[in-house]
C-alpha cells in the first residue's frame, strides 16, 4: 500500500478497503494513557478499526490466514492489515490482544463511539447491539479534524425485560459476571445446541442490532477459539 495523505475520509476509505471497518475515533487526553507514535511523537489522533456483524466477515474468510491451518489466523490477517495501514500513513498500530502491555481499547472504544456496559459485560452498541468487536488501534502524529460525535442512548436503559440474562441455558452470565466454566462445560457436553450451532443464545436474545447478528460459520469460528483459549489456559 501506497503512502497516502493522513485524512479521515483517506483512512476510512483504506480501511474499507482492507476489508475491515472504521469505529470511530478521538482525540487523545493524558488519562486515555494513549502511547506516543515514535519518541518524542505524541499521538494527535486516535482512529479505531474492527469489524461489525457479518460485514467484514467474507475479507477474512478469504484470506490466506483463514486456510494455512496455523494458529489464531484472525489475530494475524487483522495484525497484517493493521500494519500495511500503519505504513501507508506513517501510523502506530495497536491491538488488543498483542500485550503486554494492555492498551485500555473498551476506554477508547467510549471515547470514539456510543457504546454503553450491557448487562453480559459486553459494550453494546446503539446500531450494531453486541455485534461488534475491535482489531486495533491506529496512532496518528496530526490532530485531524474530526467531526461532532452523535450521542446516542444506552439501549440497556429502557430494556426492562433483559432477555440475555434469561436465554443462557446455564445461567452463565450475572450483572458483571461472566462464569466462563459453566458455558465451556455447556457448549462441549451440546454439540448440536443453539449456542454451539448459531452463536451464543444470551447474544442472540438481545433485541438490538439482530441484523448484525453473525452468520453461523461465523459464530462457530469464535466459539472454537473460545474452548481453545480455555484449553490453553488448563495447560497453562
Amino acid at each position: 500500500m501506497d503512502r497516502m495523505k493522513a485524512s479521515l475520509s483517506n483512512l476510512i476509505e483504506a480501511i474499507e478497503a482492507a476489508g475491515l471497518a472504521y469505529r470511530g475515533a478521538f482525540h487523545p487526553l493524558a488519562e486515555d494513557a494513549v502511547p506516543e507514535v515514535r519518541p518524542g511523537d505524541a499521538t494527535g489522533t486516535v482512529v479505531l478499526v474492527g469489524m461489525v456483524g457479518s460485514a467484514q466477515w467474507p475479507a477474512f474468510a478469504s484470506s490466506p490466514e483463514a486456510h494455512d491451518g496455523a494458529a489464531d489466523p484472525l489475530d494475524r490477517w487483522g495484525h497484517r492489515r493493521l500494519a500495511e495501514l500503519a505504513a501507508a500513513f506513517a501510523a502506530r498500530a495497536l491491538e488488543p490482544s498483542a500485550g503486554p502491555p494492555w492498551w485500555p481499547f473498551q476506554r477508547w472504544a467510549q471515547r470514539a463511539e456510543s457504546l454503553y456496559a450491557s448487562p453480559l459485560g459486553l459494550l453494546i452498541h446503539p446500531t450494531y447491539g453486541l455485534w461488534h468487536s475491535y482489531r486495533g488501534a491506529l496512532l496518528l502524529p496530526q490532530t485531524l479534524p474530526l467531526p461532532a460525535r452523535t450521542l446516542a442512548a444506552s439501549p440497556c436503559a429502557t430494556c426492562a425485560a433483559q432477555p440475555c440474562l434469561q436465554a443462557c441455558p446455564v445461567s452463565a452470565f450475572a450483572p458483571g459476571v461472566f462464569h466462563a466454566e459453566r458455558c465451556d462445560e455447556y457448549l462441549r457436553r451440546h454439540p448440536h445446541s443453539t449456542c454451539r450451532q448459531h452463536g451464543c443464545a444470551a447474544r442472540l436474545a438481545c433485541p438490538i442490532g439482530r441484523d448484525h447478528a453473525q452468520t453461523p460459520a461465523q459464530a462457530q469460528f469464535h466459539l472454537e477459539a473460545f474452548l481453545r483459549s480455555r484449553d490453553e489456559g488448563k495447560r497453562g
